[in-house]
């Protein structure tokens, strides 16, 4: 018992600084945001008016999924018999609209400065590119330090922002010296297909999550192919996997045995488990039981 509490004060904990480090996140990025936004106005670089937006859109990511986050610890209750996993979900979609939408106005405004470029300061282009290194870095230092599924992806995300600024830096450096204003546009259109490119894998991460199909990383032969070998059991059938929140695995299965049901079903577990199954539900058959089941054969 003293064990299982000290786990499960550890996860709190870590679930606790998961939420710092990603509302100190949310804050800096906001910030930035604005500043963005108005050095983007003063210099005319629609590149800058484009990770601004990026940046926006990032920060209500960070909100939305610190809010989804807590809700998300909530445990089984009448109206979810599997919890509020899945509500971690729900951010990642709302965020992928926000994303797509800014992209697309910003991506117009690219593609015709293309055939119209505008002069940009270079100057305050560079400035603002050190500054947003600066920032990024140091959102991207507090969220590392963290091992927790969020905070692993928005690390990612301020990462990828800092790559972005070092491409604005050089763009930057490089129209001080030679006056060539449609790399600003050009830089823009470069952003906003990143930006539309990881939106759309988002977005077929979370579906496949929704339309619970089989978690990615799990090995469904290897894992049917262990079960199979444990002592007394004849064969598995209706067996089914799909994951709640991307983490947290759910397996059901019949299993044709004999006798030692207890016996089978902890090994079965501890299989499950190796697999990062967290839930495991297991019906036994004896071998001259007929399944009924539509599925059961599978």
């Amino acid at each position: 018992m003293g064990h299982n509490h000290s786990h499960e004060h550890s996860l709190n904990h870590s679930g606790d600084e998961s939420s710092k480090n990603i509302i100190f996140a949310f804050f800096l990025n906001l910030i930035f945001a604005i500043v963005e936004l108005i050095g983007g106005l003063l210099t005319n670089s629609v590149a800058i008016l484009s990770d601004s937006v990026h940046d926006f859109g990032d920060s209500i990511s960070l909100l939305v999924a610190w809010m989804f986050q807590k809700k998300s610890k909530k445990g089984v209750d009448a109206k979810y018999s599997y919890g509020y996993k899945r509500f971690s979900l729900l951010g990642s979609v709302f965020l992928s609209g926000v994303l797509f939408v800014g992209s697309i106005f910003i991506f117009i405004e690219a593609v015709q400065r293309l055939f119209s470029p505008q002069e940009v300061n270079a100057q305050g282009m560079l400035w603002l590119a050190i500054l947003g290194i600066i920032v990024n870095g140091v959102a991207a230092l507090r969220v590392k330090k963290g091992n927790t599924f969020n905070e692993r992806a928005v690390y990612i995300h301020i990462l990828e922002d800092v790559l972005g600024w070092i491409g604005v830096l050089v763009v930057s450096i490089v129209m001080l010296f030679v006056n060539l204003p449609i790399l600003d546009p050009i830089l823009s259109i470069a952003i906003t297909i990143w930006v539309l490119y990881n939106v759309y894998n988002n977005l077929r991460d979370t579906f496949k999550v929704l339309l619970q199909a089989v978690p990615e990383d799990v090995d469904t032969q290897k894992l049917k192919e262990e079960i199979n070998k444990i002592e007394n059991i004849h064969s598995i059938h209706d067996f089914h996997l799909w994951t709640q929140d991307g983490l947290s695995h759910v397996m059901t299965l019949h299993v044709v045995v004999d006798k030692d049901e207890l016996i089978v079903k902890e090994k079965i577990r501890q299989i499950a488990q190796s697999h990062n199954i967290s839930h495991v539900t297991i019906e036994f058959e004896t071998s001259n039981f007929n399944c009924e089941y539509i599925d059961c054969k599978e």
